[in-house]
């Protein structure tokens, strides 16, 4: 009688940790993904070092919106993941002068975005967007490689919307960056 107990025990314990599993593996696929930053693009607003956690779903309730921070499949590489924020939407029209981004002929008020260069290497456009696409720029502008040098990104590669550096580690070492913990994204 003991020994069908301990059977019937490791059979729970192994039903449990399949169920685990498979709610893990659903749960990163359709719901939640994290993602580490590895580079400076998105200074200003994430730090090389940072994990963020993505929202996998809100793109199929909601459109995506100007100021999301998205994370993306690269076009040139389906392969990278990119995090870049969301500048231009479908239909809008596009330029970049002296730093400055118009849409549709308005000044857009951009307090996240960061110029470390007195090069004015962002001229763009004007140009529209097509329909199912996005401009994209990280908010490090000066070190980013974004729609301005690879074009509009389909709405289809959306990984998902950042919404929380769940932590982060400073200059790849072990220290944590407390203040960056839990700190949600806009």
């Amino acid at each position: 009688m003991l020994r069908n107990q301990g059977e019937s025990l490791k059979k729970e314990y192994l039903k449990a940790v399949i169920i685990a599993i498979v709610l893990a593996l659903f749960f990163r696929a359709f719901v939640v993904q994290a993602f580490k930053i590895p580079s400076e693009s998105m200074v200003g607003t994430l730090l090389v070092g940072d994990h963020l956690l993505v929202n996998k779903m809100v793109y199929s309730i909601f459109d995506p919106q100007r100021g999301d921070i998205i994370v993306f499949k690269y076009p040139k590489d389906k392969s990278r993941d990119f995090v870049k924020r969301i500048v231009g939407l479908p239909r809008e029209k596009i330029e970049i002068v002296n730093k400055q981004i118009f849409i549709n002929g308005r000044l857009l008020n951009e307090p996240y975005a960061v110029y470390q260069n007195t090069t004015n290497r962002n001229g763009f456009g004007p140009k529209k967007v097509p329909e199912g696409h996005l401009f994209v720029m990280g908010d490090n502008r000066d070190n980013s490689q974004d729609s301005r040098f690879w074009g509009f990104l389909n709405i289809d590669d959306i990984i998902g919307k950042a919404f929380i550096v769940h932590w982060s580690w400073k200059d790849n070492s072990w220290s944590v960056r407390w203040d960056r913990v839990t700190k949600l994204l806009r």
